[in-house]
Order: C-alpha cells, then sequence, then structure tokens
C-alpha cells in the first residue's frame, strides 16, 4: 500500500524538478540575451549579502521585530552597495581619475607620434575618440558595451536599482515560514538555493583574482619601478583602474595592460617593454589563474571554466563570459545535488 500510495508523490516532485529546471534554462537564455546580467548580479549580491547578514540577527525577537530587522539589512545592504558603486565611479570619473589619465594617454601617443617612424605614427589616435574606436576594433564590437555612455546609462543604472529590490525581497521572503509549500515551489526554491551559492562562490573567487592582480600591479608600479628611479604617472589611478575592470575577466585586464604600456611608453621605451613583459607574465595569464581560483571553489577543472568561459562568450558576447563561472557552477551544483557526479 505504502509504495503505491508513494508513487504519485514521487510522480509530482519529478514533474516539478522537471519543470523548475526548463524554468531555470529559459531564464538563463532570457538573461543573456535580453542583456540582464547586471540586473540579475546585482540582485543575487544583495541576497546572497542580506543572508549573510541576517543569519547574525537574534532568534530571540519576535515576528514584528524579525521583519523590520530583516528590512533594515536590505536597506543597508543596498544603501552600501550603491554608495560604493557611485563613490568608485566618482572617484574614477573625477578631474583627477579619468580624465586625467585620457589626457596623460593623449599626450604619451602625441610623444610617441613625433619619436616613432612615420609608417608606425600614423597608425596612433591622436584623439580620445580615435584611442577608443581602435580599442573597440582590437577588443570586438562586444565592447562597446564597457563604453562610458553604457555603463551610466539609465537603463543600465534602472536594470541594477529594480535587480537590487529584487534581490532584498526575495531574501525577506527566503526567511517567511513555508512549511505546505507545493513540491513546485520547493523545486523552484531549490534552483534558486544552488544559483545563490554557486554566486557567492564565484564571486569571491573573482574578487581574489581581482585584488591578486591589483596587488600585483601596484608592486611593479609602487614599488619596483620606483626603486629605479621612475615614477609612472598616475600610478593609483591605475592599479584602482586594475581592480575595477579585474571584475571583467579576460576583457578588464586587456583594458588597464594597455593603458599602462602606452603610459609606460611616455617614460621611455625600455619602461614601456619591462611594463608590458611584466604584464604579459602577470596578467595574461588570468584566464588560468580565474580558472584554477573559481575552479577550487565549484571544484571544477581548468579545462571545464576554460570551454565554459570561451563557449558562451562565442554565443553571447562579453554578458556569457561574465555570467559564464557562475552559470558554470551552478550547473554543476545541479548536477552533483542529483548524484550525478
Amino acid at each position: 500500500m505504502t509504495p503505491l500510495s508513494d508513487s504519485p508523490l514521487k510522480t509530482r516532485l519529478l514533474q516539478a524538478d522537471g519543470i523548475s529546471y526548463l524554468l531555470a534554462v529559459a531564464a538563463v537564455l532570457a538573461v543573456l540575451h535580453f542583456h540582464l546580467v547586471q540586473a540579475v548580479f546585482a540582485g543575487l549580491a544583495v541576497y546572497v549579502l542580506t543572508l549573510k547578514f541576517a543569519c547574525h540577527l537574534p532568534q530571540s525577537m519576535n515576528r514584528f521585530a524579525r521583519k523590520a530587522a530583516l528590512g533594515m539589512v536590505v536597506v543597508c545592504v543596498i544603501t552600501a552597495l550603491t554608495s560604493f558603486g557611485m563613490f568608485g565611479w566618482s572617484y574614477i570619473s573625477s578631474s583627477h581619475g579619468i580624465a586625467a589619465l585620457q589626457a596623460t594617454i593623449i599626450e604619451t601617443l602625441e610623444g610617441l607620434r613625433r619619436t616613432l617612424p612615420l609608417q608606425i605614427a600614423d597608425i596612433l589616435p591622436t584623439t580620445i575618440e580615435d584611442l577608443r574606436q581602435q580599442l573597440i576594433t582590437l577588443l570586438g564590437v562586444h565592447v562597446q558595451k564597457l563604453s562610458v555612455a553604457g555603463m551610466v546609462g539609465i537603463t543600465f543604472i534602472a536594470h541594477v536599482i529594480l535587480g537590487m529590490v529584487v534581490g532584498g525581497m526575495t531574501a525577506v521572503h527566503h526567511f517567511r515560514a513555508h512549511d505546505h509549500a507545493t513540491p513546485f515551489i520547493g523545486a523552484v526554491r531549490a534552483r534558486l538555493r544552488h544559483l545563490a551559492t554557486s554566486f557567492d562562490k564565484v564571486v569571491f573567487a573573482q574578487v581574489k583574482i581581482s585584488g591578486l592582480n591589483a596587488a600585483l600591479t601596484a608592486v611593479y608600479l609602487l614599488i619596483i619601478l620606483p626603486l629605479f628611479g621612475i615614477r609612472l604617472p598616475l600610478a593609483t589611478i591605475l592599479v584602482l583602474l586594475t581592480f575595477a575592470v579585474g571584475m571583467l575577466p579576460v576583457v578588464g585586464n586587456l583594458i588597464s595592460n594597455t593603458v599602462i604600456v602606452v603610459i609606460s611608453l611616455g617614460i621611455s621605451f625600455g619602461v614601456g617593454l619591462a611594463s608590458l613583459l611584466f604584464l604579459v607574465v602577470i596578467h595574461k595569464a588570468e584566464y588560468f589563474m580565474n580558472a584554477r581560483i573559481v575552479g577550487h571553489e565549484v571544484q571544477a577543472t581548468a579545462w571545464e571554466l576554460l570551454t565554459a568561459m570561451l563557449l558562451l562568450e562565442a554565443v553571447f558576447g562579453i554578458p556569457g563570459l561574465v555570467a559564464a563561472p557562475v552559470l558554470y557552477a551552478w550547473l554543476k551544483a545541479e548536477v552533483q545535488a542529483q548524484g550525478l557526479i
């Protein structure tokens, strides 16, 4: 009698799991196709951080006080993330940040045009717009999404804010009692739980990668070069830029490396060559650093993550490249949960 009574329930659970997986696949494709990665990542960041902080709230709090405390945690997390983003962007885009960096780059390129052979000098850009167009040609049309105008666009900011709000609401909903949840709701929550865990691991690993790159760059720019009597202009800004764009796999390092080498060439050809060699040795290996560090967090080998990053970049461009480590970690978590590996 028991096996017969359990059979319909087991069928419902399998159906619920199947539908939740189909919805997850559809959601991933929609997010990548409509370029909503920034909104999803912002929401996941708020969700994960809220859960981490909310776990430290006293268990003895009554229901009303707990709801109020959760609301305050969500507000504080969103405010902190927004303030950090605005402060970082305002500092980089200030007169001592991007503007000064752009002026230094153009001044360096103008100096190079006077010293290099005519055939090579004609290739060098003469304005910031020329430089941007050459970078776009070098990196591909997808890099246009990383331009200043795109990063501060109304649509981008709206997506990020909405994503954070949804993430906060989801986090508050996480702590509600769900004693009578249907199998489908339970399956959807399992997908979200695995996604949040994967995001937590991968983003933490990516921060370590970006921090390591920035630290090595700081050692080179702020310690090694000054020991030889060489002081690169805007060295501190270059370190901050390396950390900021380092959160973008591969492309970010290519941008920071190009800027550092160009400014180094303004000092001398020898300094430019030394910077190029240093950056090639340290930063050009980011694919493998990413694969190793992230792979350790999600128990994936280097070739697995590299394959996922290359495949999704080829299909969806930069959004696919950025999302690939999280998506692969999520996929592997789901497969492990089913006991298949």
